[in-house]
């Protein structure tokens, strides 16, 4: 079964707008797990628009399930990486104005800086995933990094699904038989919601885990969010 890995970023940013402490991101990493969540993700920015550096510390002792926190590997990153040891770090090449992440890493360009990260954090006993664009040589360049898994990026796929575009998934496809073949985990996120899920899920061989945020905050806002999240573990089974 793939697991649902949930992003509380839009919290923080429902947080932030007033200033104060409501809603809680740590309470709601805590209920979202309660209610059938395997794992949190976070995206900390170096601005802290959303989810802040102390954030992550403090989600640290509450998430039980696995703990992922997704982020351009600048050096404030990576020492915080380090001093909490999440179960997974995935690597997002952010532009530090992007509204959201845009892009997935060349691999081959910038193997040798994703070489030296991963080899630290799997130093660190910390499991590595790369997002990246579902382009069979970026999976192969991500192989030569020494990464663990690979992220794949979903925008392109969930915006030609909502035209009725099925084959945006064959690219999908053909990256996660190669990453199988290559012994690397498959994970997935941006733009997947409870709409496009199911399909996703059952043409992808061997998906290990999906980080969805914004869909699902936005749908729980109408079905609820422990409602949500048990259709999301429905249609992952």
């Amino acid at each position: 079964m793939t697991k649902l890995s949930v992003n509380i970023n839009k919290i923080a940013t429902l947080r932030n707008s007033r200033g104060g402490d409501l809603p809680n991101v740590v309470q709601f990493a805590k209920d979202v797990q309660r209610f059938g969540a395997e794992g949190v993700t976070v995206h900390p920015r170096p601005d802290e628009r959303h989810i802040r550096y102390q954030d992550a510390y403090d989600l640290k002792p509450e998430v039980y399930t696995e703990y992922n926190i997704e982020g351009n590997p600048i050096p404030k990153f990576i020492e915080m990486v380090l001093a909490i040891k999440p179960t997974q770090v995935t690597l997002v090449p952010d532009g530090v104005h992007a509204i959201t992440s845009n892009a997935g890493w060349n691999t081959i360009k910038h193997k040798d800086f994703l070489v030296e990260v991963i080899q630290e954090f799997k130093a660190n006993g910390i499991r590595t995933s790369i997002f990246v664009d579902p382009d069979v040589k970026q999976i192969e360049g991500a192989k030569e990094t020494g990464a663990d898994r690979i992220e794949l990026y979903t925008e392109a796929f969930a915006h030609q699904y909502t035209l009725g575009n099925y084959d945006a998934i064959k690219p999908y496809k053909a990256c996660a038989e190669l990453s199988n073949t290559l012994g690397l985990g498959i994970n997935a996120g941006h733009d997947l919601s409870l709409d496009n899920i199911k399909f996703f899920k059952e043409n992808i061989p061997g998906l290990l885990e999906v980080s969805i945020g914004h869909a699902l905050i936005s749908e729980s806002l109408y079905l609820g969010v422990e409602n949500v999240i048990q259709m999301y573990l429905q249609r992952l089974k």
